[in-house]
């Protein structure tokens, strides 16, 4: 979505100002059948699944817009099909690779502004800034977690690994673990599959909101 305020000018003109959005998803596992067995995706099957994404995704994302996508965007390997669905994704698309992603073909590769394994960048919420992780991996103690930074991560799907890294995570903040400082643990699954992403690119204002209320708070 890209959002644009009329703002008051010099000598009467107004001006337009145009805000580019950041967005972020997981583990979409396009072309991988067997996910939507295991994950229990609510979809039919491949082309029903395909459909929705693309649907729910241009709905929402201008192309003026980032899309961080962190990891797993497909099973690995490389085809006529996958290239042409990922193509009429909507906005600048950033790949954090994960474990299923090949890249070695140049004509999916050239689909991404950027390809990389981890990156560090910052975000906002009603004019407040944030610093963020990017990284296909949960990690235990990332860059600044101290300072309140937050991480952003996929990978582990709805699984039990997810809920004990989760839990590891809070029981270093009540055990007064080093480096975790005074500040919230804030780690967020973005797996497309997790309730409240539910298959569309979110923004980190409805990350954190949608997981709140998700928790029950």
């Amino acid at each position: 979505m890209t959002v644009r305020m009329i703002c008051g000018g010099t000598a009467g003109i107004e001006k337009e100002a145009i805000f580019r959005m950041n967005y972020y998803i997981s583990d979409l596992h396009l072309f991988h059948e067997a996910s939507i067995r295991f994950d229990e995706r609510p979809f039919r099957d491949l082309e029903e699944m395909h459909t929705e994404i693309v649907k729910r995704w241009n709905e929402k994302v201008n192309n003026g817009d980032t899309v961080y996508i962190l990891g797993d965007v497909s099973m690995r390997g490389k085809n006529e099909d996958l290239i042409a669905l990922v193509a009429i994704l909507k906005g600048k698309k950033v790949l954090i690779r994960g474990n299923h992603d090949d890249v070695s073909d140049l004509r999916y590769r050239q689909l991404f502004s950027e390809v990389c394994d981890y990156k560090e960048i910052r975000d906002s919420i009603a004019g407040k800034s944030y610093e963020l992780v990017l990284c296909h991996y949960p990690i235990f103690s990332w860059k600044h977690v101290s300072r309140g930074t937050i991480l952003l991560y996929g990978h582990t799907h709805n699984s039990p690994e997810d809920d004990y890294f989760q839990k590891c995570l809070a029981e270093m903040k009540d055990n007064d673990c080093r480096h975790i400082g005074d500040s919230a643990i804030q780690a967020y699954n973005v797996g497309c599959m997790k309730p409240w992403m539910d298959y569309e690119p979110r923004s980190l204002q409805e990350i954190i909101k949608m997981k709140f209320v998700e928790n029950g708070n």
